[in-house]
Parts: structure tokens; sequence; C-alpha cells
């Protein structure tokens, strides 16, 4: 698959879901009758530090945003070991800081465990 179509894919994607968090939002505020439960706070913004970079248990559409938009963070998220291919691949083709040797080290550690 090329670049194009998966920078389609990527924005189809990503439109997607921002409608439909602009639709459960909708439905959040659309009741008529108080809710019985008390108000709670909203959850903070997502402080991005290598640790969630790193961190298997990270939302993929968190990961990609990190790759998107934070570049320094990158080889954070090769070392991930929930990054898919096309994660990776992205990255790859993107650069940042420390990218290349994150990834050939990968691509090590994967040779030494076949032997």
């Amino acid at each position: 698959m090329s670049f194009a179509n998966r920078r389609g894919r990527a924005k189809r994607a990503a439109r997607a879901l921002c409608d439909r968090l602009e639709s459960t939002q909708t439905i959040a505020y659309a009741g008529s009758e108080p809710s019985a439960e008390p108000l709670t706070p909203p959850e903070p913004p997502v402080r991005l530090t290598p640790t969630v970079a790193s961190d298997p248990d990270t939302p993929t559409e968190i990961l990609w945003h990190i790759a998107r938009h934070a570049p320094h963070l990158r080889k954070w998220v090769v070392a991930n070991r929930a990054a898919d291919a096309n994660l990776l691949e992205y990255i790859s083709q993107q650069g940042g800081p420390g990218v290349r040797e994150t990834l050939q080290m990968l691509f090590d550690s994967l040779e030494h465990t076949r032997t």
C-alpha cells in the first residue's frame, strides 16, 4: 500500500474518530433529566513523555499522535512492543532524533532471537 493510500486511510480514520467523539459529546449533554450521579471533572490531558510513548498500555491513537506531532518521542514509540508495523513504518519514514539507531537496535534484537 502506498504512502498516499495510508495517509488517506489515516485521515478518514481520524475524521471518523472526531465524528464519533462529537456525537458522544452531543448525546452526553442532550438528556433533559439531570443525572443522579455526581459530576466529575474531565480527565486531565495526557502529558506526552518517554514513559507514555514506550508503555504498551498506551492507546494506539496516542501513539499515532506522538508519531505525528512529537518527533523527539518517536524513538520511544519504536521501543514500545505494542507498536504495530504500520506505525513503525511511518516513524521510519518520518525520522527524528535517535529513530534510526533505535530501529537498528530493534532489528538487531529480532535477528538475535532467531539464532
